[in-house]
């Protein structure tokens, strides 16, 4: 019943829900309170509803936005308190004396404070806004870009005006109780002096040198950036914020291209989003400044979504045009009839091309690249399974999706099943439980099975740790913990303060990265997952989510994995390690790889997962691994040859591409020129 609440009421916790009831139950209760009249009660019922305000506030919560759709925002939230007050002075027979008077100008003046404090802020937010945001590029020695004004003045800007009453409201209530007028004509005294002050220390802000540069010198600024560097080879990436992986992927692979890079957003919410990368990224809301750039000098433009807002670069001719995608799978979407609008599609393999011809939407078959999967190299193939290490299986089940199709997800129908199976199995494996981060944000079922494998899985280990034979080595593991906590603190001095940050127009200022610090991140990063490995016995259960370790990670601490039709399972293959597929939706074997190519060397589970004894046989005995050609057979064709390797095939397919571009534009050059003479 609560997170159905939850869920209505659009919170994010049940902390959250009480907080919104509280607030909720609060005006009534304050509305009795100056009825009876009761200053005690009144205050006890105003200080809940402050209270609960902050908090719903300082959470970020959904429910406020919603709240001022029906006409009950935080301004009539805190003028309906100010009006009880009134109504409590009247109640109290003060309704004739000078702080009742006072009290009443001091809402009015109040009140009048707030139209010149939101045309500043306003007015500060949109000259700081500028035309382009960027990281790693030079911007600051071609143009000013003053200080953001201090975060305190701007985060939740409306919320802190309006708590200023707080101190009239006190001064009030103790008037009221006590029949001296000094504390409330103090109170309300202070509530005015702060609403000016307010007012006064916003307005610096809005003029002369403490804001940046109009748009015109920005987006020349811009310019005169892109013409030094010459950028050779674009990223293009438009979309919302849950999307910003689809473009995190690209990030390694864009710094190991051989020509010039650059990223290319279209929405401030995916700069913001985006993890740490050593390219020059620039994000450009406004359709018109991207089609105005000076990216004269780009040869090649990849895109890693099909999106309306690609047709803003797609019209550049001088520029070859290629649609890269964000997986590979067996998904509608990856067969997309918009990828013929682009010169070429680049797929990791011979299947992506296979889709493409199946499918019959347009792409020509000479149009098609393969080139592997660059993103798959920290993937590690098999090392055998030694005597004297105990395997693990990895259960890294997807979301159930936006639909109730039961092949969504496992989790709903078999996850338990595969997990009592896992962690009961003789001989012992350790099982990882790594979910989608997804799972149980559109379904309370799926996010009620979740809970219920987390605590399979956290019984499990528990019972493990009891048992000597899977202790490990307890000093090993120890030291390991100490290099957890000494990394976590360098990683956390590299990563510098968190607690202010400046603006847009700040961040563009001084976005440039830091080679050095970001080299030692990574290289502190990778040393933080083998110490976290280290950290407990090779035998204990864990349950794995959050950002790090990171999913392929799990893959290589693996030595098999049971999952659902999604790219993790195309991502899995390129370990060549045993794995399972989970038929949830009950199509039967053959109907089920018929469907799907990724689980033609897969060992097929239905929702009971009895066959999970065939995947832990072929881990404990490689040997005998019944699919292990089927799967070596299957990884070249979904991913393509292992040598070259895929970032020399990517590199090549980028030169080759940039080659016709310049014949392409070579040749416009002689026809323009003939038809001069």
């Amino acid at each position: 019943m609560i997170s159905t609440a939850i869920r209505v009421a659009r919170v994010g916790s049940p902390a959250e829900l009480a907080a919104a009831v509280l607030m909720m139950l609060g005006f009534p209760c304050l509305m009795l309170a100056a009825l009876l009249p009761s200053v005690p009660a009144f205050a006890a019922a105003a200080a809940v509803t402050y209270l609960a305000d902050h908090y719903l506030h300082r959470r970020g919560s959904y429910l406020v936005n919603r709240l001022s759709k029906v006409r009950a925002g935080v301004s009539i939230r805190f003028l309906v308190r100010e009006l009880l007050v009134l109504l409590l002075l009247a109640r109290a027979d003060l309704s004739r004396s000078v702080i009742f008077y006072a009290a009443i100008a001091c809402f009015i003046a109040f009140y009048g404070f707030q139209a010149p404090h939101g045309a500043l802020i306003t007015l500060i937010r949109n000259r700081r806004r500028m035309p382009v945001a960027t990281r790693n590029v030079d911007l600051a020695s071609r143009i000013p870009i003053p200080d953001a004004p201090p975060r305190f003045l701007l985060e939740r800007s409306t919320e802190k005006m309006l708590h200023l009453d707080l101190a009239a409201l006190t001064g009030i209530l103790i008037t009221t109780e006590t029949g001296s007028t000094v504390y409330g004509m103090a109170g309300v005294g202070v509530t005015l002096g702060l609403a000016f002050l307010y007012v006064v220390a916003l307005a610096p802000y809005v003029r002369g040198r403490r804001i940046p540069p109009d748009a015109e010198t920005v987006l020349a600024a811009t310019d005169a950036w892109l013409r030094e560097y010459r950028p050779q080879t674009v990223l293009y990436f438009s979309g919302s914020k849950d999307s910003a992986y689809q473009v995190n992927m690209w990030l390694e692979t864009m710094e190991q291209l051989d020509t010039r890079p650059l990223i290319v957003l279209r929405e401030r919410v995916i700069l913001q989003n985006l993890a740490p990368t050593t390219v020059p990224v620039i994000c450009v809301p406004g359709g018109i400044h991207l089609m105005n750039l000076d990216l004269r000098t780009v040869r090649v433009a990849l895109y890693a979504a099909n999106v309306g807002k690609n047709i803003h670069l797609l019209r550049v001719p001088t520029m070859k045009h290629v649609f890269i995608g964000h997986g590979d799978s067996d998904k509608i979407a990856s067969v997309n009839p918009f990828s013929k609008a682009y010169d070429e599609v680049w797929v990791a393999g011979r299947a992506g091309r296979d889709r493409y011809a199946i499918a019959d939407v347009g792409v020509r078959d000479e149009d098609i690249v393969e080139v592997g999967r660059p993103q798959l190299a920290p993937i590690r193939g098999s090392q055998g399974t030694p005597d004297t290490r105990i395997p693990t299986v990895l259960y890294a089940p997807t979301w159930e999706g936006w639909d109730d199709d039961p092949g969504n997800t496992s989790i709903l129908l078999a996850g338990e099943n595969i997990v009592r199976e896992l962690v009961s199995a003789d001989p012992p494996v350790r099982v990882l439980y790594k979910p989608h981060p997804f799972t149980g944000t559109r379904s309370d079922e799926a996010g009620a099975a979740h809970e219920r494998i987390t605590a399979l899985v956290e019984k499990a280990a528990v019972e493990r740790a009891a048992d000597p034979r899977f202790l490990g080595d307890l000093e090993e593991q120890a030291r390991a913990k100490a290099d957890l906590a000494r990394i976590e603190a360098r990683l956390a001095e590299l990563a510098g303060p968190t607690g202010e940050k400046g603006d847009e127009a700040e961040a563009t200022r001084d976005g440039v990265v830091d080679v050095e610090r970001h080299e030692e991140t990574e290289k502190l990063r990778a040393e933080w997952n083998d110490a976290y490995w280290r950290s407990f016995g090779a035998g204990e259960h864990r349950v794995v989510t959050g950002a790090e370790p990171r999913l392929y990670d799990c893959f290589n601490v693996s030595d098999a994995m049971v999952s659902d039709i999604s790219s993790v399972v195309s991502d899995f293959i390129a370990s060549g390690k045993p794995y399972a597929v989970t038929d949830s939706a009950a199509l039967g074997a053959e109907e089920f790889k018929r469907q799907n190519t990724a689980v033609r060397a897969a060992v097929i589970l239905t929702n009971s997962a009895g066959e999970l004894g065939q995947l832990l046989d072929a881990v404990r005995d490689p040997a005998a691994d019944p699919l292990a050609a089927e799967r070596a057979e299957l990884k070249r064709y979904l991913l393509g040859p292992d040598e070259p390797p895929s970032i020399e095939q990517f590199n090549t397919a980028t030169a080759d591409l940039a080659v016709k571009a310049e014949a392409r534009n070579a040749g416009q050059k002689r026809q323009a020129a003939a038809a001069r003479t």
